[in-house]
């Protein structure tokens, strides 16, 4: 293991201390697996972000293992030894497998990936790396991203390999890359994403010929494909620090390639013309919404919080009075949303959800002092549907105003609105809004078939319902016959 006769050797022989730790911890799995690659006539190490993890005591159940094994060698030797075997990633020198085994008094569940020496490119006109294998582990650590993921462990005997100063960075807390930036961007763009992703996740800082990069080559970044900048943006949305990741994205112009509704929120100000700065504000509401979550990181919610107001550049507008308005932008938000997500080519389901909560994030500022009418309460719920714990949440954080006095006010209106939607959902299963009479009672009561006539009356009655509250089957009834026979005239 390291060596803690560095520049900083306080936190290094912390690292030392946290590492061994965590590898005594995983010493069940990867010592046993270790073993029969040695026996196999191969070599085994522990690599990349397993490495870094088990020096930040942070290290999970997901292993990453580098082998100088081709994947035809590796599945002979996993086959016997694992509980399953997948071959999704073969096609890039990777084979994963997962692993039950009885560590720290328990049965726990290992993921685990093992990957051929490798090396890996793009060209100028392809958005897929092309692989070719190597034959030393110096040779893969070179191309690696950064040097945080440039070491290795090497099994079972457990030499620490750090051939690019990766410990002392770590100690440091920064960025940098094994090679120059530029080479490693130029062999895989997504990799100035990632700069950004980890920024996000550990909390470093990027080094600054390493953000000089990400500047130069930004428009790089569209050589890669849709999914595979999507999956990198969603790992650095749901980390600690996103805002951190987002601004590098922004501020490296990065975002303009990817997310270009993100740095079209910096709206310019002058001195006639005051405003909220909109960019700044999407940082602290998405901080705020995260704040809320109860139940781990939300990336619908979080998605929301970062796109709510996108439509704001294109609603601007200078009113005669010097305010500035933005009418409608939830509308126009909504619609930017739902072709920037299909752009980036996430599933329709999280498509639609989180441009329904961009749509509606506008709606409880029309409550006021709480004169909104039952019905208006019922029709919250309604359009809110399952999303509504979201919306609550997306609302709250949307208020990031100085004014002490102004957000003690809106939030107690907020309460207030809550109270109202707990007391009607008791009183009226709120989730579950439906009209009075089902589709079959309806064609009974009206002698008529299934067809558009039943619909027409289902929506009179669900109106009725949303308007009134529950009402008793005869009212229904004598309410529906009523509008039957004006449709009839």
């Amino acid at each position: 293991m390291p060596n803690a006769n560095e520049d900083n050797p306080r936190a290094l022989s912390q690292a030392q201390d946290r590492a061994v730790s965590e590898l005594l911890r995983v010493s069940p799995v990867a010592d046993d697996l270790a073993r029969r690659f040695q026996e196999a006539g191969f070599s085994l190490a522990l690599v990349g972000g397993s490495v870094r993890d088990a020096l930040l005591g942070r290290l999970g159940n997901d292993l990453d293992f580098t082998t100088d094994a081709r994947p035809e060698d590796v599945l002979k030797i996993v086959r016997p030894w694992a509980d399953a075997v997948w071959e999704v990633g073969i096609a890039f020198g990777t084979v994963g497998c997962q692993k039950d085994a009885h560590v720290d008094g328990a049965e726990q569940r290992f993921q685990v990936e093992v990957t051929t020496y490798r090396s890996e490119a793009y060209d100028r006109t392809s958005r897929k790396p092309e692989v070719s294998y190597g034959d030393s582990i110096e040779q893969d650590l070179v191309r690696r991203d950064f040097t945080v993921n440039a070491m290795a462990v090497a099994l079972p005997e457990k030499t620490f390999i750090d051939p690019h100063g990766g410990l002392g960075d770590l100690a440091e807390r920064v960025l940098r890359t094994p090679g120059t930036p530029e080479e490693s961007f130029s062999d895989d763009p997504l990799r100035m994403m990632r700069a950004a992703r980890f920024a996000a996740q550990l909390d470093f800082e990027v080094a600054p010929e390493v953000v000089a990069a990400m500047k130069a080559m930004a428009e790089r970044i569209e050589i890669v494909s849709a999914e595979r900048v999507r999956d990198e943006l969603n790992k650095l949305i749901l980390s600690a620090y996103p805002a951190k990741g987002l601004a590098l994205l922004v501020d490296t112009g990065l975002a303009d390639h990817v997310l270009p509704e993100l740095p079209a929120l910096r709206l310019e100000r002058d001195e006639h013309h005051r405003h909220k700065d909109v960019y700044d504000h999407t940082l602290i509401v998405l901080e705020q919404a995260m704040a809320l979550e109860t139940e781990g990181p939300d990336l619908t919610l979080r998605l929301a919080a970062l796109l709510h107001d996108i439509g704001k550049p294109k609603t601007r507008r200078f009113e005669s009075d010097g305010r500035v308005s933005f009418h409608h932008h939830e509308v126009v938000g909504a619609k930017m949303t739902k072709k920037r997500m299909t752009a980036l080519k996430y599933s329709n389901e999280l498509i639609k959800d989180v441009s329904r909560l961009v749509e509606l994030h506008l709606r409880f500022h029309g409550y006021g002092e709480g004169e909104w009418t039952d019905s208006a309460v019922r029709r919250y719920v309604r359009d809110a549907g399952p999303l509504l714990t979201r919306l609550h949440k997306l609302t709250r954080s949307d208020c990031t105003t100085r004014n002490k006095r102004k957000a003690n006010t809106l939030s107690r209106a907020y309460d207030g609105l809550e109270e109202r939607i707990a007391r009607l959902q008791e009183q009226e299963e709120l989730d579950s809004i439906r009209p009075d009479l089902d589709g079959n009672e309806i064609m009974e009561v009206l002698s008529v078939r299934p067809g558009p006539a039943v619909g027409q009356a289902y929506k009179f009655l669900l109106e009725l319902r949303l308007e009134n509250g529950p009402m008793e089957r005869d009212a229904a009834v004598a309410a529906l016959k009523e509008w039957w026979a004006a449709q009839e005239q």
